[in-house]
């Protein structure tokens, strides 16, 4: 039973549910508490007519429909109708009015040629007015005749001839003016009545004025008619000039203390802020979002977690960074109201940088892109169904910089590299808002802002350092500059290899050189190889002349041992390093390395050459404890280890011969199960192999031979 349950602990401790998917709900589960209030919209329980206890501004943009339409309906009404005026009309009145002052005349003149005509004893009597009035009704139009009785056609013919003239002049200037104003059937009277007031301006006698009182009556008729189409046109052009009624996002729609009226109240229901028009569809986008974000971290996470580069100390790292960086953005945002650029000076970089140093780049810019994403919530002024883009952009670019820029963070100069060019890119990417954006910037405001830009390129890089040294400690992380330490040559254990064991400090060298470039090719961590390389045969120090790169100009000491007794003393050098790097406190990765470079494979010197002696001799005795390498590191230095060695014994090493070597160890090891727990593919082996071949032929390149003193004088 106890068997079960502590297979089942151990189960828990290393599945998926624990490194990846738990992990991932935290991170969910932070993610939307840090986002919900960004998106969520605050109601209130309000009632018509009461006082605002706070000033309620409007989370989002959008049109009042009601005041715009009221706004149309009211500009539609100002509208007055059109008009069109009939010119033919006019031509019409005018052409009456010369008909008859050019009927009078000839009436006139026709008459005066008569009495001319006649003899001087003819005793005929002139024509009276009433005759000459009956002769001028039968030549005008019946228009004329049916409107102008004979007492006005009489008052014409009377008239003096110069003052028949200026009346005509000044009757169809006024007319006509008159005409071409427009008359309307409701105001033709008003229009009569203004003519009449032109005339008597003129102060014509009162005979005169009597006239053409009545022909104005007569000649100003209606002439401008009720145009549909121009009154319709003009309507719809006053509809359209009108602009939408906007309620815009971070508005004030009431003051505190302010009384609620219904068109507050109304305004209050469009922005729907009233308590009863609470809406989930935000809070469901926002949980929509984070899924997609989850699942980018997610399948990232599990990438490599199959390829067994993924720990619980990783999970608790990114965990912890996650909750740094959105508090730091979190509590920044509180103070987006006063000063909206804010973020500018948010260093949200150390996230990106720690997940770089601390666990691996590929997932750094994950996260860069997924805290990007989430400040474009965070500082969105806490204003629903808006996004800070430019926060966005800004963290990007900032984020991606950094994680460029920085790559050895034990390198002061790197550092300081890394940290000019995060502040370069954050001047450059604020200069581009500006320049972008059509509202004017003095110096001042643009340096203030340059400022906020370089103090969160600082920042980053002095949390980034600062807090690197807690992870690194409280949760056992070994880090690049761990390795960078335990590579010193001070270090006392590399010390004791180089005193006490100088060719296998040699043939280590030879192994992290070897190990390192070959992990580099097939992505593996090379620094980790070489440091691993370094101590991996630590063990050999306890009896260092039992190992033959240690034997100079003196016997082999096997040579007086029985094989099996050979055989424990060199399989001894991996339990007997493992626990020196133990006492000494090292990582288990270095631990970890030195315990599985040799896997199980077996001494094969020893073991043949007891078989000779004894069939029946047990192969397990001459095997290695193990366990085989569990990740690339180990499998790569196990082969490096045995590919050196092997290199080293040729007298002629030609490339030809060093391929064929690693190709037989390669094979070998591969046939004897040594990589089976490793996360090696046949490529990774094949390219492995090599950069391991040219690695050796650079070392052992052909070199020119030298003739002796000797042959020299031969």
């Amino acid at each position: 039973m106890k068997s079960n349950m502590q297979k089942l602990t151990n189960f828990i401790k290393k599945s998926k549910l624990t490194y990846i998917y738990v992990p991932a709900l935290l991170l969910a589960v932070l993610f939307f508490l840090m986002t919900f209030q960004n998106v969520h919209l605050q109601t209130y329980e309000i009632e018509r007519f009461d006082r605002a206890k706070e000033n309620i501004r409007s989370p989002i943009t959008i049109e009042n429909e009601a005041e715009t339409e009221r706004k149309t309906r009211e500009s539609v009404q100002a509208v007055t109708d059109r008009y069109a005026i009939a010119d033919d009309i006019k031509e019409e009145r005018i052409k009456y009015l010369n008909e008859i002052f050019d009927a009078i005349e000839t009436v006139q003149m026709e008459t005066k040629k008569t009495d001319e005509s006649k003899n001087a004893d003819d005793k005929t009597e002139k024509k009276t007015n009433e005759e000459l009035v009956f002769e001028l009704q039968q030549i005008l139009s019946e228009e004329i005749t049916n409107n102008l009785n004979q007492l006005t056609l009489l008052q014409l013919l009377e008239m003096d001839k110069d003052a028949r003239k200026e009346a005509k002049t000044l009757l169809l200037e006024t007319v006509e003016t008159t005409l071409d104003q427009g008359v309307r059937i409701e105001n033709i009277q008003t229009v009569i009545e203004e003519a009449k007031t032109n005339i008597r301006l003129a102060k014509p006698d009162n005979n005169v004025q009597e006239v053409l009182f009545k022909l104005i009556e007569f000649s100003i008729v209606e002439n401008s008619f009720f145009d549909m189409e121009k009154t319709m046109e003009a309507r719809n052009e006053a509809a359209s000039n009108i602009e939408p009624v906007m309620i815009r996002a971070g508005d004030i729609i009431v003051n505190e203390g302010q009384i609620i009226t219904n068109e507050i109240y109304e305004e209050l229901q469009l922005a729907g802020l009233l308590k009863q028009q609470q809406n989930v569809k935000p809070t469901i986008g926002l949980a929509l979002f984070i899924l997609i974000l989850m699942s980018g971290i997610v399948s990232e996470l599990l990438r490599l977690y199959n390829q067994n580069r993924w720990s619980f100390a990783n999970t608790i790292i990114l965990l912890i960074v996650s909750v740094i960086v959105l508090s730091i953005m979190k509590i920044l945002s509180i103070f987006t109201s006063q000063t909206p650029f804010i973020y500018m000076v948010a260093p949200i970089a150390v996230g990106a940088l720690l997940v770089k140093v601390l666990i691996v780049e590929r997932l750094s810019i994950v996260i860069a892109v997924v805290y990007s994403l989430l400040a474009m919530f965070i500082f969105n002024g806490q204003m629903p169904g808006v996004l800070n883009i430019e926060a966005g952009v800004y963290f990007l670019l900032f984020q991606l910089a950094a994680l460029f820029f920085l790559r050895n963070i034990q390198d002061g100069m790197t550092t300081i590299r890394s940290t000019i060019g995060m502040a370069a890119i954050n001047s450059v990417t604020i200069i581009i808002f500006i320049l972008l954006s059509y509202i004017p910037y003095d110096p001042i405001s643009l340096l203030i802002y340059i400022g906020m830009g370089v103090s969160a390129a600082i920042l980053s890089a002095v949390l980034t350092i600062g807090l690197l040294p807690f992870f690194e400690t409280g949760l056992g992380i070994l880090s690049d500059s761990q390795l960078v330490t335990l590579a010193n040559p001070n270090q006392p254990l590399l010390k004791k290899i180089l005193t006490e064991a100088p060719g296998t400090y040699h043939h280590s060298i030879m192994v992290a050189n070897l190990s390192e470039t070959a992990c580099e090719a097939i992505g593996a961590n090379g620094l980790l190889a070489r440091v691993g390389s370094y101590y991996h045969d630590i063990g050999k120090t306890i009896k260092p002349h039992y190992f033959i790169e240690n034997q100079l100009s003196i016997r082999n000491p096997h040579d007086m041992l029985e094989p099996a007794d050979s055989a424990e003393i060199i399989i001894a050098h991996v339990t007997d390093g493992v626990d020196m790097l133990q006492k000494e406190q090292l990582p288990k990765e270095i631990i970890d390395i030195a315990k599985q470079h040799h896997g199980t494979s077996l001494v094969e010197y020893f073991y043949y050459q007891a078989k000779q002696a004894d069939e029946d001799v047990k192969e397990d005795a001459f095997r290695y404890p193990g366990p085989i390498p569990q990740t690339k590191e180990a499998a790569v230095i196990s082969i490096c280890d045995s590919v050196e060695a092997a290199v080293r014994s040729l007298k002629e090493p030609s490339p030809e011969k060093i391929d064929e070597i690693v190709q037989a160890i390669i094979q070998k090891r591969l046939l004897d199960g040594q990589f089976d727990d490793a996360p090696l593919t046949i490529k990774d082996l094949q390219t492995a192999r090599e950069s391991i071949v040219e690695s050796l032929k650079g070392i052992f390149h052909s070199r020119i031979q030298y003739p002796t003193e000797e042959e020299k004088e031969a």
